[in-house]
């Protein structure tokens, strides 16, 4: 495979890594509406966490054995579901899902602070700056003022989700850790592990055989589990060794009108009127952030 088409295949993969995180926010506003967040979010990692081992062993591989990757899993699980996926579904009982999308598409933004002064293993070059900048241009004018004037409500919330960002964030440089790796292996044992710490803070505080969730919260637990977590997490390892944390959490600009959307179609929030020049900006926030990646592999 050339260079041009492996990128183009990466790029492509982005793509898809946005609409199934873009989707999830809506699969989580319509679970919580009957489900429990803590339960939710520990039937969403049980499940994805099931899929992958089964595809896992259908592929003929293994999971590792040894207790410093199971530690990694379990340090991955905290960073990249138990707490962010906690926090972001606790959050959607009281703000809207596009709400919760804007926000938590400042992950690139802390990904590229994180990286800039604490690990400093990407290059922090002015293409980047200009992608970020561009990326919250792009948000700005996606949202409108109408939705960023409702930051001051629900504040609680809106903190949640920042903090599972910044969670995001750190998991996206640790995630580094897995490389050698297939990108199924750490995602099933993350999701394993999530799934273990989970599930007894379930059983403690939710008593989930009592509950009587509707058809839309499970059929929206099995979608947000399946798509936009199992298959989701196997993009997202891949894309972590190939255009690096900062340009696979850039995807999260072009998450953003994705998410609005499918808000807008599904729950019955609008678009701001700017949609299309903000979409412009994201694409090009994209572009910036990810295309030193491809100059990086073209130089080794």
């Amino acid at each position: 495979m050339s260079e041009k088409t492996g990128m183009t295949t990466e790029l492509a993969l982005l793509a898809v890594l946005a609409v199934l995180w873009g989707a999830s926010y809506t699969f989580i506003k319509i679970g919580v509406e009957t489900i429990p967040p803590v339960t939710f979010i520990a039937g969403r990692t049980l499940i994805a966490g099931a899929i992958l081992l089964g595809l896992i062993r259908w592929r003929g591989l293994a999971m590792p054995r040894d207790a410093v990757n199971w530690r990694r899993f379990m340090f991955q699980a905290c960073l990249n579901s138990v707490i962010p996926f906690t926090l972001i579904a606790a959050a959607e009982r009281s703000i809207d899902a596009g709400l919760a999308t804007i926000l938590n598409a400042t992950s690139p933004i802390f990904t590229f602070l994180l990286t800039a002064l604490l690990t400093r293993h990407e290059p922090v070059t002015l293409r980047k700056l200009v992608g970020v900048g561009a990326g919250i241009a792009g948000i700005c004018l996606i949202v409108g003022t109408e939705a960023l004037g409702g930051l001051g409500h629900q504040l609680w919330a809106q903190l949640a989700v920042v903090a599972a960002t910044i969670c995001y964030a750190g998991a996206a440089i640790f995630g580094r850790n897995f490389r050698g790796l297939d990108p199924m292996v750490p995602a099933a044992g993350s999701m394993i592990c999530g799934a273990a710490i989970l599930i007894p803070l379930s059983l403690v505080f939710d008593r989930p055989w009592a509950l009587t969730p509707s058809t839309a919260s499970i059929l929206a637990l099995f979608g947000l589990s399946i798509f936009s977590t199992a298959l989701a997490f196997s993009i997202f390892f891949r894309l972590i060794h190939t255009l690096g944390s900062v340009g696979t959490t850039s995807q999260a600009y072009l998450r953003v009108p994705i998410g609005v959307g499918i808000g807008a179609v599904f729950l019955g929030e609008s678009l701001g009127p700017t949609a299309w020049l903000g979409m412009a900006f994201v694409v090009v926030g994209v572009a910036a952030m990810t295309i030193p990646a491809r100059q990086a592999r073209l130089a080794r």
